[in-house]
């Protein structure tokens, strides 16, 4: 009898352990998302995942055991955006499509762009630009809408951060 109440309370300690080590682990997959996925928009930098795993303590985030760790990053990032100064990385985004199908949405297209790098008329409507990650939904649906599933609305990359300028060249 003695030992199977032992028996028992290793198998708790070692749960509650394992548990300890699963949410660790966890905290620490959504600060490295949230630093793979935004940067500090003054030094147009990747903040270290120290740093945000300090901010999520500081904000008094909990994990989700249950929720996906990007999914739990995306709604992090919105509760750092109150105390810390981040900005999402921008998706490079280039949309093509026929003139014609181009005239009726082009300039709802251009306006989920935050800035546009080049664009090209020259029969073909090409649109090439950066755009919050959040807007390629919307920007898929107009391109598809109004040309009917001819016209494309596909990502490129990611916007030119400070640090991969200086580590890519």
């Amino acid at each position: 009898v003695v030992s199977t109440q032992s028996t028992e309370a290793v198998v708790s300690t070692q749960s509650t352990g394992e548990r300890q080590t699963a949410f660790n682990s966890k905290y620490t997959e959504i600060a490295a998302n949230i630093s793979t996925m935004c940067i500090n928009p003054a030094t147009q930098r990747p903040y270290p995942v120290s740093l945000v795993e300090q901010a999520m303590k500081d904000a008094h985030i909990s994990v989700k055991p249950n929720k996906s760790a990007k999914q739990q990053a995306l709604e992090v990032i919105k509760v750092l955006k109150e105390t810390i100064q981040i900005d999402r990385v921008k998706m490079k985004i280039k949309i093509s499509m026929t003139m014609g199908d181009a005239k009726k949405c082009k300039d709802q297209i251009k306006a989920l762009f935050t800035s546009i790098i080049s664009e090209d008329n020259d029969g073909q409507f090409e649109l090439l630009g950066l755009s919050e990650p959040g807007h390629y939904k919307q920007l898929s649906e107009l391109v598809g809408k109004h040309s009917r599933g001819k016209g494309t609305c596909e990502v490129i990359g990611v916007e030119e951060t400070a640090e991969s300028a200086v580590f890519n060249s």
